[in-house]
């Protein structure tokens, strides 16, 4: 069966956009983005809310961009490609090799872990991510942490009444300080 994971960059104090909404603290060196890369290799699917779709737009067109350099072509050929169910109640049409989620976050994952197909089944953006989690749907918790501290914002983790066991699969440590933790739900 196909693993659902959730993983994004997030800062020291948990948070992965501060009070304002800003996430330039997370953009990554080379080491952080090389991993990424790597990463992205194993996802079959990817669910995103709305803002996380919207900010990753960018990289529908990032090929036509002349100021990439390697790396970033490479993630832009990567992504592009990859199926992507986007979950919005104000959204009307999405690009690319996305589509609308036609049903409600459990029923989509349900669905999706039923078809064949390889690679897990990734979730982006911390709402989306939140429901998931309030259901017992994600398998990993995937986090990229940066070292700073900004006060605020949208937690990483949801905030839900519910003990969550967790089992460290790996870590690792960036030259930039970015430390990486793989953990599965405990099950």
């Amino acid at each position: 069966m196909r693993s659902v994971t959730y993983s994004m960059s997030v800062s020291l104090d948990g948070y992965i956009v501060g009070p304002d909404g800003d996430f330039n603290w997370s953009a990554p060196d080379e080491g952080v983005f090389r991993f990424w890369i790597d990463e992205i290799r194993e996802v079959g699917v990817h669910l995103l809310g709305r803002r996380l779709y919207e900010t990753m737009l960018y990289w529908e067109t990032a090929d036509q961009d002349p100021s990439l350099d390697d790396s970033m072509l490479e993630w832009a050929a990567l992504w592009k490609p990859l199926p992507k169910v986007v979950f919005s109640t104000t959204l009307s049409a999405v690009r690319g090799c996305a589509r609308l989620a036609s049903g409600a976050l459990a029923e989509e994952i349900e669905r999706l872990r039923a078809e064949p197909g390889e690679g897990d089944i990734a979730i982006g953006g911390a709402t989306l991510a939140a429901e998931a989690a309030a259901s017992g749907l994600i398998d990993e918790y995937r986090v990229m942490v940066y070292p700073v501290l900004v006060g605020g914002g949208i937690p990483f983790f949801p905030r839900h009444e519910r003990r969550v066991d967790l089992e460290l699969v790996e870590t690792r440590t960036f030259s930039s300080g970015v430390v990486y933790l793989r953990h599965r739900v405990a099950r």
